[in-house]
């Protein structure tokens, strides 16, 4: 039944299918208008690049917009610590380590045997030439002395006999009363008690110098140091160890070495200026000048272990700041750069084409402007300060301290340099090392 069913619905295949003709009337449905959606597509985009391109002009304007009346995205202005390019006269210096020594030092020894009698001087106590130092017990030298006057006046007796004996032995020769050799034989006894009578006196010399040893005085101006014997004590003349030391601190003396490098510009000046050299003395942490001295000495060859030379410099020390065995800084003045523009060192920075300033103009923003530092020799010491050879201007306004805030176009206001003091100085002139400052720029 199912098959003649099918059968009856299945049209013959060679026979083509007839398709059914439209409906009409309110059957139809309403045909579709493909315009009016790309009309709304093409609206909705054009909305969309305008407000992104009115986005974009926005921001561009908020940017670029400067001063007082800049909008709220403009960036809050910068604190620093501003500074003024200077124009002065830099002295430029050569520094090394250098040594305090005594102008002059001496170590008292007893010259003759004996007790000390007596201490003439207090440890540290300033004397001079010829003052009382010790006094060894001097009677036995007094003793020996007496003795030797003494001997010697004997001895005279005795030439003064045997002169009166050769006058008459001449007279008697004369006569033929004495004979040629009794004469000469006397003669001979006379020359012989001469000079038995000179090595009296010089005995006698002798004596008075050994007595003089026994006081013992000051060679030279100095102070005196520790005592090294007390009175009552027995010293000799072989003892290795002195009664005290004495060391002369008015003038005294520095020695400081410089690399090799530096001989030349050092004689060149020295033909310049004359042989007097100026020397400053300045305490290692560079916060103290202690004495302005000139050169004395440059030592006749180079050491070929360090490549180095030493130079004495003589100071007059008249305040005593300076103390044998003292390490100091040296700084040689070689010569000064007239009307150099010069920056503290911490405006100077480092970046990877180079040195750079943050320079403030007019409208209270940061310009960035390459620089290029003055050379330097290798030993010079630098004086807190860098000397600018080209980029900057004698007043123009330069960034000091805060750099690490900024960049080209920030906005700065000005703080309190008070409260971040400048590097140390010494009382007459800055004394940092040589060398800039680097800060890391955020």
């Amino acid at each position: 039944m199912d098959e003649m069913t099918s059968k009856r619905t299945m049209p013959p295949s060679d026979q083509p299918v007839k398709a059914s003709p439209p409906p009409t009337g309110s059957d139809a449905p309403k045909p579709k208008s493909s315009s009016g959606k790309m009309v709304g597509v093409v609206v909705v985009c054009l909305l969309i690049v305008g407000g992104a391109v009115w986005l974009a002009r926005s921001r561009a304007a908020g940017a670029d917009k400067k001063g007082p009346g800049a909008g709220k995205t403009e960036l809050p202005p910068v604190p620093v610590v501003a500074g003024t390019v200077a124009q002065k006269d830099v002295p430029i210096y050569l520094g090394g380590i250098g040594t305090v020594q005594a102008f002059n030092t001496v170590t008292i020894h007893a010259r003759v045997d004996g007790q000390v009698q007596k201490i003439g001087f207090t440890e540290g106590q300033d004397v001079h030439a010829g003052d009382l130092l010790a006094q060894i017990d001097p009677d036995p030298y007094r003793t020996a002395l007496e003795q030797t006057v003494a001997k010697k006046g004997q001895d005279e007796a005795q030439l003064a006999n045997a002169r009166v004996d050769l006058k008459r032995y001449a007279d008697l020769l004369a006569n033929e009363g004495v004979t040629q050799q009794q004469y000469d034989t006397q003669k001979s006894l006379v020359d012989q008690l001469v000079a038995t009578v000179n090595a009296d006196q010089a005995a006698i010399e002798s004596a008075k110098v050994q007595l003089a040893y026994t006081t013992i005085v000051s060679p030279i101006d100095g102070r005196t140091g520790i005592r090294q014997v007390d009175a009552g004590n027995i010293v000799h003349a072989s003892d290795n160890n002195g009664l005290v030391v004495i060391t002369q601190l008015k003038p005294i003396s520095v020695v400081f070495i410089l690399p090799e490098q530096t001989l030349g510009s050092i004689q060149g000046q020295m033909r310049v200026a004359g042989a007097d050299l100026p020397v400053l003395a300045v305490s290692q942490d560079n916060t103290n000048i202690l004495g302005e001295g000139k050169v004395a000495v440059i030592d006749n060859q180079i050491d070929p272990n360090s490549a180095t030379i030493k130079i004495k410099a003589t100071f007059p020390n008249t305040d005593l700041r300076l103390w044998p065995g003292q390490f100091v800084n040296a700084r040689l003045l070689l010569n000064v750069r007239k009307g150099s523009a010069v920056v503290p060192d911490s405006v100077l920075q480092r970046g990877p084409e180079g040195a750079f300033v943050f320079v403030i103009k007019d409208d209270q923003t940061v310009e960035v402007r390459p620089v290029k530092v003055a050379p330097q020799s290798g030993a010079q010491v630098g004086q807190g300060e860098t000397v600018i050879a080209d980029g900057l201007r004698p007043g123009e306004r330069v960034v000091v301290d805060g750099q690490y805030k900024l960049q080209a176009g920030s906005r700065v206001k000005m703080a309190d340099a008070a409260a971040k003091p400048a590097s140390q100085k010494p009382k007459a002139e800055d004394d940092s090392k040589t060398g800039n400052r680097t800060k890391a720029k955020s």
